[in-house]
């Protein structure tokens, strides 16, 4: 018989989830519990049948209302199962969501295909790249305008190392996309920071810094890894790195570094024209996931709570 039963937080076994998710066949680091206890202090979730697969709910409180979201840092959730992944599990989960959260926004993964008529459905698309092959081979099917890019950046002799510290890498996204991206808080940076120390610490992540010729860092990103899945997880460049194309340069470098590995680059794609095509310059091919929302508080409350 299959059950599913949800959980609070304190009452999940992290050592049967994280075993869960290192066999289910869409293991994704953001699920792992040490990942989502950094994004996300109460989260919840849905259990089947003693951990053959599972659903995290990351609940928030605004207005003193309980809601599942999708925290920053995660591009994808939704369920993961060692048994078979099809889209009556999935409605299964959906429909297992506790009634007293009336409002919900999650990403679902790209194994997840939801059927479930009672959420709202939207399509979002990321981008990745098998390393399978040479490099040679890769760099064909690289675009003209990357394989320049990579060009100006040598000209300009921009240099790639691993000796950068996560300090150094929060404080260039602070200072370059936190303009842009004004709703980042300390506590975001904060997030950052210890999402890149605990994958240093337990050595699946990689840390990448480009550098001038005057040896400033003007470029840096940050590779997390789980099983055969690498993330091109957090990234930013100052003006000069920007000009000097120093990005195209590091991710250059990372795929000479794994090519010929049973290894995939997920670049975390985006429907922003200028960073797929930045992404797809690398030949990396899309893949979608779906973003499911339901809004069912009383009318009176919409306005003040959206999705």
């Amino acid at each position: 018989m299959f059950k599913i039963i949800h959980l609070k937080h304190s009452e999940i076994d992290t050592d049967k989830w994280n075993n869960c998710i290192t066999n289910s066949v869409n293991n994704i680091v953001y699920a792992f519990s040490w990942y989502l206890d950094i994004v996300c202090e109460n989260w919840e979730a849905l259990i089947a049948n003693n951990y053959e697969a599972v659903m995290p709910l990351p609940v928030k409180r605004k207005l003193g209302i309980e809601f599942i979201y999708q925290p920053l840092f995660t591009q994808q959730l939704g369920i993961f199962s060692t048994i078979k992944l099809n889209p009556e599990l999935v409605d299964k989960f959906l429909q297992a969501i506790p009634e007293k959260y009336k409002l919900i926004w999650q990403n679902l993964n790209t194994y997840n295909k939801a059927q479930n008529p009672g959420f709202s459905n939207t399509s979002q698309i990321t981008y990745a790249l098998d390393l399978i092959y040479p490099y040679k081979f890769h760099y064909s099917r690289f675009s003209t305008n990357t394989k320049r890019n990579i060009n100006k950046a040598q000209n300009t002799k921009i240099s790639v190392s691993f000796g950068l510290t996560p300090k150094a890498l929060v404080n260039l996204i602070r200072q370059n996309v936190g303009l842009k991206l004004k709703f980042l808080k300390e506590s975001d940076y904060n997030r950052i920071y210890n999402i890149i120390m605990f994958a240093l610490r337990n050595k699946f992540g990689l840390l990448y810094g480009a550098y001038t010729p005057e040896n400033e860092l003007c470029a840096a990103a940050f590779f997390i890894q789980s099983d055969n899945k690498a993330i091109f997880l957090f990234s930013a460049s100052n003006k000069q790195g920007i000009k000097n194309k120093a990005m195209f340069l590091l991710v250059d470098e990372f795929i000479k570094k794994n090519c010929e590995s049973n290894l995939t680059l997920d670049f975390e794609g985006s429907k922003i024209e200028g960073l797929a095509r930045f992404y797809s310059g690398f030949g990396a091919k899309p893949y979608y996931f779906q973003q499911i929302k339901r809004n069912n508080l009383p009318w009176y409350l919409k306005m003040f709570v959206r999705i």
